[in-house]
């Protein structure tokens, strides 16, 4: 027979009351089968853990001794099972989310991730900036757990889900004449009014994950954009549209990057927006995984 922690728990009811009745009923069995439990206790310790007699128990000092020792065995073995069942429930370790450069400017991302922290502040959470191309990659290599993207073709190796559209502007010099009359701010227009406009936008090797949307926007208005310039960041294409160099075309949610003379405005054309997508491995979802997409998902299509 070996030791079990079942000995210490009717140890510890035992040394708490310091009466065999009482530690029986809170314990929720009668006295002979504790008693008898306290004796095999004894003997696999070789040791006398309590002094009897018909009117008080006492602890020995061997029982002392044990007395802190069972405390603390049985507190951390509660800890350990609690741990155990927030990771498979999902509420702990740690998650390496991948987010791209304009990601965070939808309202709805930091929203999402914000009630995560809130409802489970025992994940510790790694938020890593890196474009589309980058966070595939790093997918691919378990850097990451998850990726939020902009939608494109994936390796075998991941599945997407979609998460929400992020609405295509065009953004354009204060003085274009398209704007002749018209709020920037209500503005509706459509490319082809373009037509003839050089553009500048994103490098496709940039991994930005709108090169070839807005190509294809572009034909389905019945032209090819005429790109005069390329840049990797969206506020140093905003800058070039007010040095005058062209029009271009950006999530909106990159609005939020004010440089004087740029104006971002509505597109009308049918299909101008950008998917974002959540990404990972396929055969890498965990408990942790899993309440995070659900999550992200809920507070979003709220």
């Amino acid at each position: 027979m070996s030791l079990e922690l079942r000995h210490l728990r009717y140890f510890l009811a035992v040394a708490d009351t310091l009466h065999f009745g009482r530690a029986a009923e809170r314990l929720g069995m009668s006295q002979p089968p504790l008693s008898q439990q306290i004796r095999q206790l004894e003997t696999l310790l070789d040791a006398q853990l309590f002094v009897r007699s018909h009117r008080r128990v006492q602890l020995t000092p061997a029982g002392e001794v044990l007395l802190e020792q069972a405390r603390d065995i049985l507190k951390r073995m509660d800890k350990a099972v609690d741990s155990v069942q927030r990771a498979q429930r999902g509420e702990s370790g740690e998650l390496r989310i991948g987010l791209t450069r304009a990601t965070p400017l939808s309202p709805q991302i930091p929203r999402a991730i914000y009630a995560y922290r809130q409802q489970h502040p025992q994940v510790q959470m790694q938020l890593r900036e890196m474009n589309s191309l980058r966070q595939i990659d790093a997918l691919l290599a378990d850097e990451l757990d998850v990726g939020i993207i902009r939608k494109r073709v994936l390796p075998d190796e991941l599945v997407a889900q979609h998460l929400f559209d992020d609405p295509l502007a065009l953004v354009v010099h204060a003085s274009h004449p398209a704007l002749r009359g018209k709020d920037p701010a209500t503005a509706r227009l459509s490319l082809k009014q373009f037509a003839l406009d050089p553009f500048v936008g994103f490098s496709r090797d940039s991994g930005a994950g709108i090169h070839d949307h807005v190509i294809t926007l572009c034909r389905n208005a019945g032209f090819s954009p005429r790109i005069v310039q390329e840049a990797g960041e969206s506020s140093t294409l905003i800058s070039l549209v007010a040095a005058g160099l062209g029009v271009c075309v950006l999530p909106s949610s990159c609005s939020h990057i004010q440089v004087e003379g740029a104006c971002f405005v509505e597109l009308a054309d049918r299909g101008a927006a950008s998917e974002i997508q959540l990404a990972w491995r396929r055969e890498a979802v965990t408990p942790l995984l899993r309440q995070f997409i659900a999550l992200l998902k809920r507070e979003v299509a709220g």
